[in-house]
């Protein structure tokens, strides 16, 4: 399967989502721009977002608002509790190859309905799926922060293992993790 990156370098993804993280921090009313004239050349030219961010369902966490990013810069993978199937490795499979994209970010987040469920109760049904993958993350952690982290670091441990990785980041693809603090509006970089 080949490869053909594309993008803008990582890095410059990175700094991208910081600015925009900031001028978040900062602004009163969404920043991204959803013109008429943006609409259209995305309709005529294609998509090239610059990042690939997979996150959670909830719905106080909003990447494209998070980062102030406008129509076609994010390609956006939601699932509650920010979990990896295969769903989600075809998704960011396609961003990376088809749409060039060089940053993966799995964004986890403070106060996680999925998290606290994994660590307080024992569920059913569909949702069982989502918090069973959860628990397997976390192992017996209870600290809900350092939970969200393990979880982050599960899915990116997943998305490694099960894509060609390798060789696209030998290519500047990079995968990396964050944590959306939701009572603040801070995107933390997990760049460890």
């Amino acid at each position: 399967m080949a490869h053909h990156l594309t993008g803008i370098p990582a890095s410059e993804a990175l700094k991208m989502l910081k600015d925009g993280n900031q001028r978040y921090l900062e602004a009163e009313i969404g920043q991204g721009d959803i013109s008429p004239a943006v609409r259209m050349n995305t309709y005529e030219n294609g998509q090239h977002p610059y990042a690939i961010i997979i996150t959670c369902s909830d719905s106080r966490v909003i990447p494209e608002s998070i980062f102030s990013a406008g129509i076609g810069e994010l390609f956006v993978i939601r699932v509650a509790g920010n979990v990896i199937d295969d769903h989600q490795l075809g998704s960011i499979e396609y961003a990376a190859e088809h749409l060039g994209c060089r940053l993966v970010v799995v964004m986890g987040h403070t106060h996680c309905g999925a998290i606290g469920a994994a660590i307080h109760h024992d569920l059913s049904g569909y949702i069982k799926y989502i918090t069973d993958e959860i628990k397997e993350a976390i192992g017996e952690e209870t600290d809900d922060y350092r939970a969200c982290c393990r979880n982050v670091e599960h899915s990116i441990a997943l998305i490694e293992e099960n894509l060609e990785i390798r060789s696209m980041e030998e290519e500047g693809l990079r995968v990396m993790g964050a944590v959306y603090h939701i009572e603040d509006g801070r995107a933390e970089f997990l760049e460890g």
